[in-house]
Protein backbone atom coordinates (compact mmCIF):
# COMPACT_ATOMS: atom_id res chain seq x y z
CA UNK A 1 0.00 0.00 0.00
CA UNK A 2 1.63 3.58 -1.23
CA UNK A 3 2.29 5.74 1.58
CA UNK A 4 -0.41 7.95 0.98
CA UNK A 5 -3.06 5.12 0.79
CA UNK A 6 -1.74 4.21 4.53
CA UNK A 7 -2.18 7.93 5.47
CA UNK A 8 -6.04 8.00 4.43
CA UNK A 9 -6.43 4.71 6.32
CA UNK A 10 -4.76 5.92 9.48
CA UNK A 11 -7.51 9.24 8.95
CA UNK A 12 -10.19 7.28 8.74
CA UNK A 13 -9.19 5.14 11.63
CA UNK A 14 -9.10 7.91 14.04
CA UNK A 15 -12.54 8.80 12.60
CA UNK A 16 -13.98 5.74 13.37
CA UNK A 17 -12.53 6.04 17.18
CA UNK A 18 -13.79 9.20 17.44
CA UNK A 19 -17.35 8.19 17.14
CA UNK A 20 -16.56 6.24 20.54
CA UNK A 21 -17.59 2.77 19.51
CA UNK A 22 -19.25 0.77 22.20
CA UNK A 23 -17.10 -2.88 21.45
CA UNK A 24 -13.75 -3.15 21.93
CA UNK A 25 -11.45 -2.42 18.43
CA UNK A 26 -8.11 -4.57 17.37
CA UNK A 27 -6.00 -2.30 14.86
CA UNK A 28 -3.05 -3.83 13.12
CA UNK A 29 -0.36 -0.84 13.12
CA UNK A 30 2.51 -0.63 10.52
CA UNK A 31 5.61 -2.78 11.16
CA UNK A 32 7.92 -1.23 13.63
CA UNK A 33 10.87 0.25 11.20
CA UNK A 34 8.64 1.64 8.62
CA UNK A 35 8.06 5.51 8.29
CA UNK A 36 4.09 5.04 9.44
CA UNK A 37 4.24 2.12 12.55
CA UNK A 38 4.67 5.19 15.43
CA UNK A 39 2.51 7.46 13.27
CA UNK A 40 -0.06 4.86 13.70
CA UNK A 41 0.37 4.17 17.60
CA UNK A 42 0.32 8.03 18.51
CA UNK A 43 -2.91 8.90 16.51
CA UNK A 44 -4.51 5.84 17.89
CA UNK A 45 -3.70 6.47 21.42
CA UNK A 46 -4.96 10.08 20.97
CA UNK A 47 -8.41 9.45 19.14
CA UNK A 48 -9.22 6.21 21.53
CA UNK A 49 -12.37 6.78 23.88
CA UNK A 50 -12.59 3.20 24.90
CA UNK A 51 -10.75 -0.26 25.08
CA UNK A 52 -8.17 -0.86 21.79
CA UNK A 53 -5.48 -3.25 21.17
CA UNK A 54 -2.90 -2.74 18.81
CA UNK A 55 -1.89 -5.34 16.75
CA UNK A 56 2.11 -5.22 15.85
CA UNK A 57 3.55 -7.06 13.10
CA UNK A 58 6.63 -8.41 13.12
CA UNK A 59 7.39 -8.47 16.24
CA UNK A 60 11.04 -10.05 17.23
CA UNK A 61 12.64 -9.00 20.20
CA UNK A 62 11.61 -7.07 23.53
CA UNK A 63 13.31 -4.39 22.01
CA UNK A 64 10.24 -4.01 19.77
CA UNK A 65 7.68 -4.60 22.18
CA UNK A 66 9.06 -1.81 24.93
CA UNK A 67 9.38 0.37 21.70
CA UNK A 68 5.25 0.76 21.12
CA UNK A 69 4.99 0.55 25.15
CA UNK A 70 6.80 3.86 25.69
CA UNK A 71 4.94 5.07 22.31
CA UNK A 72 1.24 4.05 23.97
CA UNK A 73 2.98 5.61 27.57
CA UNK A 74 4.26 9.02 25.74
CA UNK A 75 0.72 9.52 23.83
CA UNK A 76 -1.38 8.49 26.74
CA UNK A 77 0.81 11.44 29.05
CA UNK A 78 -0.77 14.32 26.50
CA UNK A 79 -4.34 13.39 27.72
CA UNK A 80 -5.55 14.79 30.36
CA UNK A 81 -6.21 11.86 32.17
CA UNK A 82 -3.80 9.41 31.78
CA UNK A 83 -5.11 6.90 34.13
CA UNK A 84 -8.27 6.69 31.76
CA UNK A 85 -7.05 6.02 28.72
CA UNK A 86 -3.24 4.31 28.91
CA UNK A 87 -4.96 1.21 30.44
CA UNK A 88 -7.02 1.22 27.79
CA UNK A 89 -4.49 0.35 25.02
CA UNK A 90 -3.22 -2.86 24.40
CA UNK A 91 -0.64 -5.16 22.73
CA UNK A 92 -0.98 -7.87 20.59
CA UNK A 93 2.26 -9.72 19.18
CA UNK A 94 1.71 -11.01 15.55
CA UNK A 95 4.67 -13.93 15.51
CA UNK A 96 6.03 -14.13 12.12
CA UNK A 97 9.86 -15.59 12.12
CA UNK A 98 12.34 -17.69 13.54
CA UNK A 99 13.39 -14.53 15.48
CA UNK A 100 10.59 -14.06 17.00
CA UNK A 101 10.63 -18.05 18.21
CA UNK A 102 13.63 -17.19 19.96
CA UNK A 103 13.23 -14.71 21.95
CA UNK A 104 9.41 -15.49 22.66
CA UNK A 105 9.84 -15.69 26.10
CA UNK A 106 11.58 -12.07 26.41
CA UNK A 107 9.09 -10.78 23.92
CA UNK A 108 6.29 -12.05 25.97
CA UNK A 109 7.29 -10.38 29.25
CA UNK A 110 8.48 -7.17 27.73
CA UNK A 111 5.45 -4.83 28.55
CA UNK A 112 2.42 -4.72 31.35
CA UNK A 113 0.49 -3.71 28.11
CA UNK A 114 0.88 -7.08 25.94
CA UNK A 115 -2.20 -8.91 25.62
CA UNK A 116 -2.22 -11.37 23.44
CA UNK A 117 0.30 -13.53 21.42
CA UNK A 118 -0.82 -14.79 17.73
CA UNK A 119 0.66 -16.77 15.52
CA UNK A 120 1.08 -15.81 11.93
CA UNK A 121 1.36 -18.44 9.74
CA UNK A 122 2.00 -16.53 5.99
CA UNK A 123 5.70 -15.31 6.97
CA UNK A 124 6.19 -17.32 9.48
CA UNK A 125 5.74 -20.71 6.93
CA UNK A 126 8.25 -18.54 4.62
CA UNK A 127 11.12 -17.95 7.65
CA UNK A 128 10.91 -21.46 8.75
CA UNK A 129 10.51 -23.08 4.95
CA UNK A 130 7.43 -25.24 5.99
CA UNK A 131 4.10 -25.35 4.39
CA UNK A 132 1.41 -22.69 5.91
CA UNK A 133 -1.72 -25.26 5.09
CA UNK A 134 -1.97 -28.77 4.90
CA UNK A 135 -1.28 -31.57 7.94
CA UNK A 136 -2.10 -29.60 11.00
CA UNK A 137 0.31 -31.83 13.26
CA UNK A 138 3.39 -30.09 11.63
CA UNK A 139 2.85 -27.12 13.73
CA UNK A 140 2.06 -28.50 16.70
CA UNK A 141 5.96 -28.32 17.93
CA UNK A 142 5.18 -24.64 17.04
CA UNK A 143 1.97 -24.03 18.79
CA UNK A 144 3.08 -25.62 21.77
CA UNK A 145 6.57 -23.25 22.13
CA UNK A 146 3.76 -20.26 21.76
CA UNK A 147 1.24 -21.85 23.68
CA UNK A 148 3.98 -22.51 26.73
CA UNK A 149 5.34 -18.95 26.81
CA UNK A 150 2.06 -17.51 26.66
CA UNK A 151 0.22 -19.15 29.83
CA UNK A 152 3.41 -18.64 31.47
CA UNK A 153 3.58 -14.62 31.23
CA UNK A 154 -0.18 -14.65 31.54
CA UNK A 155 -1.11 -13.67 27.92
CA UNK A 156 -4.78 -14.45 25.87
CA UNK A 157 -3.63 -16.93 23.09
CA UNK A 158 -4.59 -16.38 19.55
CA UNK A 159 -4.26 -18.40 16.47
CA UNK A 160 -3.36 -16.65 13.24
CA UNK A 161 -5.99 -17.45 10.15
CA UNK A 162 -6.21 -20.38 8.53
CA UNK A 163 -5.04 -19.51 5.13
CA UNK A 164 -8.04 -20.37 2.96
CA UNK A 165 -11.42 -18.74 2.84
CA UNK A 166 -13.70 -21.82 3.52
CA UNK A 167 -15.12 -23.41 6.85
CA UNK A 168 -14.36 -26.89 5.37
CA UNK A 169 -13.87 -29.90 7.23
CA UNK A 170 -9.49 -28.85 7.23
CA UNK A 171 -10.82 -25.66 8.97
CA UNK A 172 -13.21 -27.30 11.45
CA UNK A 173 -9.99 -29.90 12.20
CA UNK A 174 -7.42 -27.42 12.27
CA UNK A 175 -9.25 -24.91 14.57
CA UNK A 176 -10.19 -27.94 16.60
CA UNK A 177 -6.37 -28.61 17.07
CA UNK A 178 -5.30 -25.48 17.74
CA UNK A 179 -8.19 -25.19 20.80
CA UNK A 180 -7.33 -28.77 22.45
CA UNK A 181 -3.63 -27.09 22.60
CA UNK A 182 -4.93 -24.63 24.80
CA UNK A 183 -5.72 -21.62 22.11
CA UNK A 184 -7.90 -19.15 23.86
CA UNK A 185 -9.71 -17.91 19.48
CA UNK A 186 -8.50 -17.31 16.21
CA UNK A 187 -8.27 -15.01 13.50
CA UNK A 188 -10.12 -15.72 10.33
CA UNK A 189 -9.77 -14.72 7.04
CA UNK A 190 -13.51 -14.82 5.38
CA UNK A 191 -16.63 -13.90 7.45
CA UNK A 192 -17.85 -17.52 6.43
CA UNK A 193 -15.93 -18.91 8.87
CA UNK A 194 -17.04 -16.72 11.98
CA UNK A 195 -20.12 -19.12 12.96
CA UNK A 196 -17.85 -22.51 12.86
CA UNK A 197 -14.91 -20.30 14.51
CA UNK A 198 -17.29 -19.19 17.07
CA UNK A 199 -18.82 -22.44 17.79
CA UNK A 200 -15.00 -24.40 18.22
CA UNK A 201 -13.07 -21.59 20.41
CA UNK A 202 -16.80 -21.37 22.66
CA UNK A 203 -17.42 -23.49 25.54
CA UNK A 204 -20.21 -26.23 24.92
CA UNK A 205 -23.47 -25.75 27.12
CA UNK A 206 -21.79 -30.19 28.51
CA UNK A 207 -18.61 -27.83 29.53
CA UNK A 208 -20.72 -25.24 30.90
CA UNK A 209 -22.44 -27.34 33.21
CA UNK A 210 -19.73 -29.72 34.26
CA UNK A 211 -17.19 -26.63 35.04
CA UNK A 212 -20.54 -24.77 36.78
CA UNK A 213 -21.02 -28.02 39.07
CA UNK A 214 -17.57 -27.97 39.55
CA UNK A 215 -17.24 -24.48 40.80
CA UNK A 216 -20.57 -25.07 43.47
CA UNK A 217 -19.18 -28.02 44.55
CA UNK A 218 -15.93 -26.78 45.84
CA UNK A 219 -18.02 -23.75 47.55
CA UNK A 220 -20.50 -26.17 49.31
CA UNK A 221 -17.12 -27.98 50.23
CA UNK A 222 -15.20 -24.66 51.74
CA UNK A 223 -18.40 -23.74 53.29
CA UNK A 224 -18.79 -26.99 55.28
CA UNK A 225 -15.49 -27.29 56.26
CA UNK A 226 -14.56 -30.27 54.22
CA UNK A 227 -10.99 -31.42 54.06
CA UNK A 228 -11.35 -33.59 50.66
CA UNK A 229 -14.23 -33.26 48.17
CA UNK A 230 -15.15 -35.59 45.84
CA UNK A 231 -17.83 -35.35 42.38
CA UNK A 232 -18.70 -38.32 40.05
CA UNK A 233 -16.04 -40.29 41.43
CA UNK A 234 -13.16 -37.69 40.96
CA UNK A 235 -11.68 -36.14 43.52
CA UNK A 236 -11.25 -32.47 43.09
CA UNK A 237 -8.36 -30.40 43.64
CA UNK A 238 -7.37 -26.86 42.90
CA UNK A 239 -6.48 -27.16 39.34
CA UNK A 240 -9.34 -28.93 38.20
CA UNK A 241 -11.15 -25.84 40.15
CA UNK A 242 -8.83 -23.54 37.22
CA UNK A 243 -9.63 -25.29 34.60
CA UNK A 244 -13.33 -24.82 35.22
CA UNK A 245 -13.89 -21.47 36.15
CA UNK A 246 -11.74 -20.95 32.96
CA UNK A 247 -14.24 -22.93 30.74
CA UNK A 248 -16.53 -20.59 32.51
CA UNK A 249 -14.82 -17.01 32.01
CA UNK A 250 -14.83 -18.18 27.98
CA UNK A 251 -18.54 -18.63 27.97
CA UNK A 252 -18.99 -15.23 29.44
CA UNK A 253 -20.21 -16.34 33.05
CA UNK A 254 -18.64 -15.01 35.93
CA UNK A 255 -17.70 -17.82 37.84
CA UNK A 256 -18.70 -16.30 41.68
CA UNK A 257 -22.33 -15.74 39.85
CA UNK A 258 -22.43 -19.85 39.97
CA UNK A 259 -21.62 -19.69 43.69
CA UNK A 260 -24.28 -17.35 44.60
Amino acid sequence: MATGAKDSAREHVVEVLAQQPENPLAIRVNQIGTACCHRDVLDIVRAATNEVTLVVPKVESAADVGFIDRLIRGAGAELPSTTDNVPAVRIDVLLESAAALRDLDAILGASPLLRAAVIGYADLSADLAMPSVGETSLWDAVRSQVATAARAHGRALIDGPWLSTAADEAFTHDRSRARSLGFDGTWVIHPAQLDEATRIFTPSAEEVAWASRIVETLADAVAQGAGAVALDGQMLDEAVAVRARSVLVRAGVEWAEVTR
